[in-house]
């Protein structure tokens, strides 16, 4: 068995996926998860059940003691979170980080204050890089250096590390040992749609259910690696579309959009990409929190008169086929849209692993 180095803390849990990324990487452990949504963080008590999950508000202070404590009693020496930041507007920049809607990213550095982690990480929305012309970027920095930790910060694409998505993040890797850097692309051809959900091609409006059996092979390197381990087929239930949305969609030819509607059709939506199918040879778009709305944007199938199904948007988040998700509908879809792609939080944990462990044991 392998000596785990990194023990985690990780704050606004969610459905897991920064800690489920982390775990492929088997010297990190998360020991205790917080998050305010017990229908968010079910699916992490299932699927990690050796996680200590807390649910509760980080604003309430025996919340707060009863996660510094356990934190403190399980040896947690790292970090992980992403505080939502809705302050950093130009409205919001002449209070800087006391404006009151960034009292969670304040929280989140106050654990950091009180654990004093070797390793922290903060993920969140690109556009905080860039807002106001980088000015709260360079507050935030302000912050951590104060606290005495080296830092890099910015945007990772998860389609740099295998994530059939475009989807980008900010990152801040904070350490007190070294300045460590944000990891470099792991892969030189990115993963597409087809790669990521071809096999799962068989299901109308109203069709699949929670749990069933794989019908088609897998016919790929990346659904091999997410069928591994997998027995069964888990959370492919296709959403029950109305008549008017499915008729749209057969007009609508494959891996086309919206311009194929009549004018009449096409309705108060302003957006581009509404009614948009997804392209096979294309990695996704960003996966939101309404990707089984057919009228929500580029999120319905290629071919199929239908939106994704939560298991083929785990798969463009690049969630293993066994990550199960609990909960209603609604709760599934956040779980899915709001997570850290596992296989980005990977790569992030191994370039922690090889810049402080790793490449200090080689030294010796």
């Amino acid at each position: 068995m392998k000596k785990i180095d990194f023990k985690i803390l990780d704050l606004f849990c969610g459905a897991g996926g920064m800690s489920y990324g982390i775990h492929k990487n088997p010297h990190f452990k998360t020991m205790v998860a917080l998050d305010i949504n017990e229908r968010l963080a079910i699916t992490l008590k299932k699927n990690m059940p050796e996680v200590q999950v807390i649910v509760g508000d980080i604003k309430d202070d025996s919340v707060k003691k009863k996660v510094i404590d356990l934190s403190i009693k399980k040896g947690v020496n790292m970090i992980v979170g992403g505080p939502p930041c809705q302050g950093y507007s130009l409205k919001g920049k002449k209070l800087g980080l006391e404006d009151h809607r960034n009292f969670l990213f304040i929280e989140y550095l106050n654990f950091v204050k009180v654990i004093q982690p070797d390793v922290f990480i903060i993920e969140n929305v690109k556009s905080i890089l860039s807002t106001s012309k980088g000015w709260f970027k360079d507050q935030i920095k302000s912050e951590i250096k104060k606290l005495g930790y080296h830092l890099d910060v910015g945007i990772l694409k998860a389609t740099d590390f295998g994530v059939p998505q475009t989807r980008e993040r900010a990152i801040f890797i904070c350490s007190k040992i070294k300045k460590i850097s944000l990891p470099l692309p792991t892969v030189k051809c990115s993963v597409n749609v087809k790669d990521a959900i071809f096999d799962l091609a068989y299901l109308d409006s109203n069709e699949g259910s929670f749990e069933q059996e794989y019908k088609n092979e897998p016919n790929s390197k990346y659904q091999k690696m997410m069928r591994e381990n997998s027995d069964k087929l888990y959370n492919h239930k296709a959403s029950n579309h109305a008549l008017v949305a499915i008729n749209k969609l057969k007009m609508i030819p494959p891996e086309k959009g919206k311009e194929y509607l009549p004018k009449e059709l096409l309705g108060k939506q302003q957006f581009k990409s509404t009614y948009g199918r997804l392209e096979w040879h294309k990695p996704s778009p960003t996966i939101d929190t309404r990707f089984d709305a057919a009228s929500n944007g580029k999120n319905n199938h290629p071919f199929l008169n239908r939106s994704i199904t939560p298991r083929e948007a785990a798969r463009l988040q690049s969630f293993d086929d066994n990550y199960i998700f609990y909960g209603p509908k609604v709760a599934v879809r956040a779980q899915i849209g709001n997570a850290v792609p596992p296989l980005m939080a990977k790569a992030i944990a191994d370039k922690i692993y090889k810049e402080i462990i790793f490449d200090n044991q080689n030294k010796k």
